[in-house]
């Protein structure tokens, strides 16, 4: 009997971890005060206790780490397979070693002032740690781990958000600074007792530190074995209560005869993994994308309905009732599905420019153009002369998109499809985009003039530029295959298309690039529109002739 709905349980998750990540900043920041003076960082100490020692402190931080804790090993215990990616395996692997290598820093600074009433100060603290090696080296370790997996789970957490591109470069830094910070403040806070250390027989002088001890050494080892022990206990019983046969075993069949068989409570996804089936899954499995999704042609009759953070993610996307995520359904008797992402048809071998393009999530610019009222335009050519146009326009486009960085995705008709950033970072990526819409707006000149006896009306461009996630590899099928991208970045570039030539203007591009690139778009217009589908809006400029770019684009780094 399932006591906590999912949600409930991703909830309590992560503000529990929410906590946790505030109590370990405002600790490091305590740490990094050091830089400053030792009286500095022993001001802050008091302040941070203030907060976190009170009754009311005290709960929040101990609930949280309690229900921070059990939450993992609950986790730990649902999850059907130890296959994971990388970065699922090391933010479980920090996690599960933090117990071990804080208990000897939690006994000293917590619990041994708790039994003797004497507390344990910053300089008190510094000279315990600095005067032994291991425990210099076990500080070090544990800060870093820590660290590590805080960023982890908020990066999990954080990256499918829509504000998240805004930040990122903010939160990286933060993310690289902090521990910098804090390891040189306890480096320099241990090395200003120099003086106080030379008085009582210089660095390492055990006898100096075991004097401020009051506690039994014996006491705190006992603590500190009761500690592990109860640790490993939690973890190690819930490895061995996962091991254990689960009742009742399903078959999750896939459309090339490839069948997984697994114990009731697996995920599909979790059967993809445990048989060693490639399958995509760009948030981890945490139900935050649409990415696993898989269409179910048999069985899904009697099937659990989704939760609702599968329902919400489904009607985001507006699935069919025959469409569920791999990561959230959990099949209770035998199904066929087919992975809509399926990634048999990624890593293909493709062209230098694509190499970087297989099956991944990355952050690109997306151009989108079209030509306007060609098919009027083609009603009075000949078909020869129509192809003889649509080419010429095709290589200029091909021309524009390749010369600026950028690779040509497809052609729609007489629109395109390119993608920038496969191998760039995203802000150099968005410049490139920008180069070539410039381009276009150029070549489309250049095409006029050439063809300006045979054109009843000059040919006119729309182009709809934005930036953010996407996924990126070779899709389709046999010699279909191709490099493509999908997703929302993709699909908001389209509307931006659209919105060009509601406005009769050459370009519509998200404020959000254009920031990204570095330029200054004044003097356009500017305006906020909404997406069809979503509740949130997007600013864009409405540029009239995307030629004017160029003069204003910033010069390369």
């Amino acid at each position: 009997m399932t006591i906590l709905s999912a949600s409930t349980r991703k909830k309590t998750h992560l503000i529990s971890g929410a906590v946790l990540g505030v109590f370990v900043l405002s600790h490091f920041t305590n740490h990094a005060l050091g830089l400053i003076s030792i009286e500095t960082m022993e001001a802050g100490r008091r302040a941070f206790t203030f907060v976190w020692q009170s009754i009311p402190g005290t709960i929040l931080l101990y609930g949280a780490l309690l229900l921070h804790f059990l939450m993992a090993l609950d986790s730990l215990y649902r999850r059907q397979t130890l296959r994971m990616p990388v970065g699922e395996a090391l933010k479980i692997f920090f996690g599960l070693s933090l117990p071990f290598l804080l208990i000897p820093h939690v006994v000293a600074t917590r619990v041994e002032p708790l039994l003797t009433g004497i507390d344990a100060d910053y300089p008190a603290i510094l000279r315990a740690l600095w005067s032994s090696s291991a425990g210099t080296t076990r500080q070090t370790v544990a800060l870093l781990f820590v660290w590590s997996h805080a960023c982890l789970g908020a990066w999990f957490w954080m990256r499918g958000r829509d504000w998240f591109p805004r930040y990122e470069f903010l939160l990286y830094t933060v993310a690289l600074l902090v521990p910098i910070f804090a390891l040189l403040g306890f480096v320099n806070g241990a090395r200003s007792l120099g003086r106080d250390y030379a008085e009582h027989g210089g660095y390492g002088d055990r006898a100096y530190a075991s004097r401020q001890t009051r506690l039994d050494p014996g006491v705190a080892q006992n603590i500190r074995l009761a500690f592990y022990a109860g640790f490993a206990g939690l973890i190690g019983g819930t490895l061995a209560l996962r091991a254990m046969p689960a009742r009742g075993r399903i078959r999750v069949r896939y459309p090339d005869g490839r069948v997984a068989a697994v114990s009731l409570g697996f995920s599909v996804l979790e059967a993809s993994r445990a048989a060693g089936f490639p399958h995509v899954s760009v948030c981890g499995g945490r139900g935050r994308c649409s990415t696993c999704r898989v269409r179910v042609i048999e069985g899904l009759v009697g099937q659990p309905a989704p939760e609702a953070a599968e329902l919400a993610t489904l009607s985001r996307i507006g699935a069919p009732e025959n469409v569920r995520l791999a990561c959230q359904f959990r099949p209770t008797h035998n199904v066929t599905v087919v992975p809509i992402l399926d990634t048999d048809s990624l890593g293909i071998k493709t062209q230098l420019a694509r190499q970087n393009g297989g099956g991944r999530e990355r952050r690109v610019a997306v151009l989108f153009c079209d030509l306007r009222d060609f098919t009027r335009i083609a009603e009075h050519k000949l078909p020869y002369d129509t192809v003889f146009l649509l080419n010429s326009y095709f290589e200029m486009v091909g021309e524009a998109v390749e010369g600026s960085g950028g690779v040509i995705d497809k052609f729609i008709g007489d629109g395109a499809l390119a993608i920038f950033g496969l191998k760039t970072p995203l802000p150099e990526a968005c410049r490139q985009a920008l180069t070539a819409a410039a381009r276009l707006s150029d070549g489309i000149r250049a095409l006029n003039l050439t063809f300006e006896d045979e054109l009843e009306q000059p040919l006119r461009l729309a182009i709809g530029l934005h930036a953010g996630p996407a996924i990126v590899g070779e899709m389709g099928y046999g010699q279909a295959t191709s490099l493509t991208a999908v997703g929302d970045t993709i699909n908001t570039a389209s509307r931006l298309e659209g919105l060009a030539k509601e406005h009769d203007a050459e370009l519509a591009v998200s404020v959000e690039l254009v920031e990204r690139a570095g330029l200054d778009l004044e003097g356009n217009r500017r305006m906020v529109i909404g997406l069809r589908g979503r509740k949130a809006t997007l600013e864009t400029w409405i540029v009239d002739d995307a030629a004017r770019l160029s003069g204003v684009m910033p010069a390369p780094d």
